[in-house]
C-alpha cells in the first residue's frame, strides 16, 4: 500500500510540474508516513508544507492541488489535508484486505524483497577473543548481530555473516602461558600466578586436558619459571612487563613444540566452547576467517604494501606507522613495531581490504561499545588504501547489564567473575535471551531482567508474542477436532466480511510488516521489529478475546481463518528473524 500511494503522489507532483506550479527540479520521493491513528488514515505525507515555499504557495492550497491531481486509484477511499498543510490518505476495503490474501500466497517471503546482486554484505559479529567463554556481553553483540543479518537477507541484500577469529597475538600468548601454569599447579608445582593472568575454571578445564594428553613432560620447577622474573604490580613491578617475561620464558622451557601445544590446545578448545555456545544459541556464522590465516596468507604485508605505495606511512624510533591523523584519526598509529612485527591494527587494516576484494559493497562491523576509537582509525585506513570509507559501516552495541530479584549482578571477565552467555541460556532459556537482547535500541544500554525473561506472564513480552502464536495454532487444532476443514477459497471470496474495528485494526497491522523490515534493515533497528510483533501481538489477542472464529455461517469461518492464519505466518516470520521459536502449544 505504501508503495501504491507514494506512486501517486509522484504523479500528481509531475502534473503540478508540467503545469509550471512546481519547478522541475522539485522533490519527486516524498515522505510517507504511517498515521498514529485510524481516524486520520493510513498514511500522511508533509510534501505540501515541504514544497510551499519554493512553489510560492500557501501549505494548505498546496496540498488541496497535489490531492485534486491525485490519479484515481481502487486502493484509495479518499484524501483530506489535516492540520497545517499535511494529506492523510484514507485506504478502502479491498486496500486493506487483500493483505489477507497477500500473505497467504508468499507464506514465509511476505515481507521479503527479492535478493539484489548489487547489495552484497559482509556482517561480522561477536568476534570475541577466543580466550575465554562467551559472557552475557557477548550474547547481547550475537543477538543483535545475527537478527540484523537476517532482516538485511530478508531486505533483498546478499549477506554473509563472519567471525573473526583473533587467534594470534599477544592475548593469545598470555591464554597459552596461563594455561601452562595451571598445568604446572596440576603437576605439583607452587607458583604465583599473574596479576595479568587469566583466571576462572575453564584455563584448570584446558590444563587438565594438556596433561591427560601430555602427562608430566612440560613440568618444571617453580625456581626455573620464576628465576629472575621481572616483578609483578603486587610486588611494585609493572603487570605488563612481568607477564611478557613470562611468555619468554614459557617459549624459552618449553621450546617451539611444547609452547604450540599450549598455544593450540587453549585456542582450539575455547573456540570449539564458543561455536557451540552459538550453534546452541541460535546464530550461524558462514566463514570463521583466521587472524593466523591472515597473517600465513601474506595478506597483512599486501595492504602495509598498499599503503606505502599511497604514502601514508613513515619510519618513527624504528617502528612504522600509518599517517592516520591526516586521514581523520586523533592519532598516528604504530602498524610495524621496532622488533618487527605488526601490530594488531596491521591486521585489522589488511581484514578490511580483504573484505574489499571479496567483493562486498560493504562490510558492516558490530562491535562492543568500548571499541567507539575503532571507527575513525578504520575510516582513516580505507582512506589510506584509497578504498571508499563508506564502504565501512561500524555499529557500536552497548553493555547490558543483568538484575536479579532488583539487585544489579556484578562481572569483570579478567578475574573470571562472569556470567556466561550458556548460564544466561539455562536459566532464562534461548528465545527470551534473544527477544530481551534485541527489544532496546543497540545505542542503548540494556537491563536485562532476569525474572521477568523467565516468568510465563503477558508481562514477558517474548512469551506474549509466542502465546498469541500458540493460540492460533489452538484454534486449528479445535477446528481439526470439530471434523470440520478450513477453506481457503471460500474466505479469500468473502474478505469484505473483515469490518468489526478488531479486524480493521488487525488488517492495518499486518499490512504494515514489509515496511518494518524495510525499516530495520535501513536503520539496523532489530528493536522496531521487536516492537512491531508486540503491537501484532496485542491487536491479535484483542481480537481472539472479542470474536469467535469457529462460527456455523461458513463465509464468516474461513475469512476469521484466513486473517488469523495470516497473522500466524507474520509472528512465524518476524520471530524467526529474531531467531526465536514459534510454538504451537503453550
Amino acid at each position: 500500500m505504501k508503495e501504491h500511494i507514494e506512486e501517486l503522489l509522484i504523479q500528481a507532483l509531475l502534473h503540478l510540474i508540467r503545469e509550471g506550479v512546481l519547478s522541475a527540479d522539485c522533490e519527486n520521493n516524498p515522505q510517507l508516513e504511517r498515521t498514529r491513528s485510524p481516524e486520520h488514515g493510513e498514511f500522511a505525507s508533509n510534501v505540501a508544507m515541504v514544497l510551499a515555499k519554493r512553489a510560492g504557495v500557501p501549505p494548505k492550497e498546496l496540498a488541496q492541488m497535489i490531492i485534486d491531481k491525485l490519479p484515481r486509484s481502487r486502493q484509495l477511499n479518499h484524501a483530506e489535508i489535516a492540520g497545517p498543510g499535511f494529506i492523510n490518505f484514507h485506504m478502502n476495503q479491498v486496500a486493506l484486505t487483500t493483505v489477507v490474501k497477500d500473505i497467504l500466497y508468499h507464506g514465509d517471503s511476505y515481507g521479503h524483497a527479492p535478493p539484489n546482486p548489487m547489495h552484497k554484505v559482509t556482517v561480522e559479529f561477536v568476534s570475541a577473543n577466543p580466550t575465554g567463554p562467551l559472557h552475557v556481553g557477548h550474547g547481547r553483540g550475537a543477538a543483535y548481530g545475527a537478527s540484523l543479518a537476517s532482516i538485511l537477507q530478508a531486505s533483498g541484500c546478499i549477506v554473509q555473516r563472519e567471525y573473526y577469529v583473533n587467534d594470534n597475538g599477544r592475548q593469545m600468548d598470555i591464554l597459552a602461558v596461563s594455561v601452562w601454569l595451571r598445568y604446572l599447579e596440576l603437576c605439583g608445582e607452587q607458583l604465583r600466578f599473574p596479576e595479568n593472568g587469566y583466571r576462572g575454571d575453564y584455563i584448570y578445564d584446558i590444563a587438565r586436558e594438556v596433561r591427560s594428553e601430555e602427562g608430566d613432560k612440560w613440568r618444571y620447577k617453580g625456581r626455573e619459571v620464576l628465576d629472575n622474573l621481572p616483578p609483578d604490580e603486587a610486588d611494585g613491578g609493572n603487570r605488563e612487563t612481568h607477564i611478557d617475561a613470562f611468555i619468554d620464558r614459557a617459549r624459552e622451557l618449553l621450546g617451539h613444540k611444547g609452547y604450540l601445544a599450549f598455544f593450540e590446545k587453549s585456542v582450539s578448545s575455547i573456540l570449539t566452547d564458543i561455536q557451540k555456545d552459538l550453534l546452541d544459541f541460535g546464530v550461524n556464522f558462514d566463514v570463521w576467517f583466521s587472524e593466523k590465516e591472515l597473517e600465513d596468507s601474506g595478506a597483512i604485508k599486501h595492504a602495509i604494501a598498499r599503503l606505502e605505495e599511497n604514502g601514508h606511512l613513515y619510519e618513527k624510533d624504528g617502528a612504522t606507522w600509518f599517517r592516520a591523523s591526516a586521514l581523520g584519526d586523533e592519532k598516528d598509529r604504530v602498524i610495524v613495531r621496532e622488533n618487527g612485527r605488526t601490530t594488531y591494527f596491521a591486521s585489522d587494516i589488511a581484514y578490511f581490504l580483504n573484505k574489499m576484494e571479496r567483493g562486498f559493497e560493504k562490510a558492516l562491523y558490530i562491535f562492543g561499545a568500548d571499541h567507539h576509537g575503532y571507527i575513525a582509525r578504520l575510516r582513516a585506513a580505507a582512506l589510506g588504501l584509497g578504498e571508499d570509507p563508506d564502504r565501512l559501516e561500524i555499529l557500536l552495541v552497548q553493555f547490558a547489564v543483568l538484575f536479579r530479584n532488583g539487585e544489579k549482578i556484578s562481572m569483570s571477565t579478567r578475574s573470571g567473575q562472569f556470567i556466561t552467555l550458556r548460564e544466561l541460556r539455562e536459566e532464562v532459556g534461548s528465545d527470551a535471551a534473544r527477544f530481551f537482547y534485541v527489544m532496546r535500541s543497540h545505542e542503548q544500554h540494556l537491563d536485562f531482567d532476569l525474572d521477568l525473561a523467565k516468568s510465563r506472564t503477558n508481562e514477558n513480552p517474548v512469551y506474549y508474542i509466542q502465546y498469541a502464536h500458540a493460540r492460533i495454532c489452538s484454534v486449528f487444532r479445535n477446528l481439526e477436532q470439530m471434523d470440520e476443514t478450513h477453506n481457503l477459497a471460500i474466505g479469500e471470496a468473502a474478505l469484505n466480511l473483515l469490518t468489526t474495528p478488531n479486524e480493521i485494526r488487525l488488517l492495518r497491522a499486518l499490512s504494515q510488516y514489509p515496511e518494518i523490515i524495510e525499516s530495520s534493515a535501513r536503520l539496523r533497528a532489530p528493536h522496531q521489529l521487536a516492537h512491531y510483533l508486540q503491537a501484532l501481538s496485542t491487536e491479535f489477542h484483542a481480537y481472539y478475546n472479542s470474536q469467535q472464529f469457529l462460527v456455523d455461517d461458513e463465509n464468516i469461518r474461513n475469512v476469521r481463518l484466513n486473517l488469523i492464519l495470516a497473522t500466524r505466518i507474520v509472528l512465524a516470520n518476524g520471530l524467526g528473524l529474531l531467531g526465536i521459536s514459534a510454538p504451537e502449544a503453550m
